[in-house]
């Protein structure tokens, strides 16, 4: 039972760190190598609310708040003007990365810190004990993939994104505006990984590091899934369960190696991935 309830928690805590980054490459087909600094800034959110003694559910609006904001400042202050550049747009993205991780440094110094957790205890399930919070990820994680579904699915914004994404120039001659479109979605993107960081907080500790561990594993998902939201659940529900087992009955050494070696083994053998489109 427990083996069970760890693939899934891990899925759920994959797919949770890897929105973000999806809804970004989705549409403006650039990886955000900042990504990783996103979840540092919502793992700090976390952390400045326990230090101010507030309830631990305020990290989740201050982390959307703060990630927004980011996102936007980024979006046109660095991305825009590398559109149609996109390695260097991964380039500078991931500069940004290192540069967002000293500023965290300089404020908040190198120490490794913990933050209080908004759901404490164990719950029984079938006799086990299991942690209550770890469970909590996984209706997150669906409620966040169905809404994200239906956003880019079911709504007139998600029409234009679909435009945007397969044909831009003629997006842009139906009247669509494609710049808003892009703005608006690196935006939506930085705000779930900043949500993403405050959310695995209570998980781990905090350090300005901390969003480097997940970079590789979250490019390699969204390069194997493609630019579809079920496709990307699915695809962590998969590769969580294979890096679970992996640790288990193998080594844990080799169970943080799984994902990158199976992204890179599914990308030889079917280099478009699992659902382009």
């Amino acid at each position: 039972m427990i083996l069970t309830l760890d693939i899934f928690t891990t899925a759920a805590v994959l797919f949770i760190v890897t929105a973000g980054l999806m809804v970004i490459f989705g549409v403006m087909k650039i990886v955000n190598f900042a990504h990783g600094a996103l979840l540092t800034i919502g793992a700090y959110a976390s952390f400045v609310v326990t230090q101010l003694n507030l309830n631990p559910w305020f990290s989740v609006p201050l982390a959307i708040v703060v990630g927004t904001v980011v996102g936007m400042l980024v979006e046109q202050v660095i991305v825009k003007p590398l559109y149609k550049r996109p390695l260097d747009a991964i380039l500078a993205t991931w500069g940004l990365g290192i540069v967002i991780g000293q500023i965290i440094t300089m404020a908040f110094g190198r120490e490794v810190q913990f933050v209080q957790t908004s759901v404490k205890g164990a719950v029984s399930i079938a006799g086990t004990e299991y942690s209550a919070y770890r469970l909590l990820l996984v209706p997150i994680a669906l409620g966040l993939c169905a809404a994200m579904t239906l956003l880019l699915s079911g709504t007139r914004f998600g029409v234009k994104t679909r435009a945007v994404i397969m044909n831009e120039d003629l997006a842009r001659g139906l009247g669509i505006h494609s710049g808003r479109i892009r703005f608006i979605t690196f935006s939506l993107g930085a705000a779930l990984g900043s949500l993403a960081g405050t959310l695995i907080t209570p998980l781990s500790s905090v350090d300005p590091d901390m969003g480097v561990a997940w970079i590789i594993s979250a490019f390699m998902l969204v390069m194997v899934s493609g630019y579809s939201m079920v496709s990307l659940l699915l695809t962590c529900v998969v590769f969580g369960a294979c890096q679970v087992l992996v640790s288990t009955f193998v080594s844990p050494v080799l169970g943080g190696l799984t994902i990158a070696v199976l992204a890179a083994l599914t990308l030889r053998i079917r280099p478009e991935g699992f659902a382009r489109g």
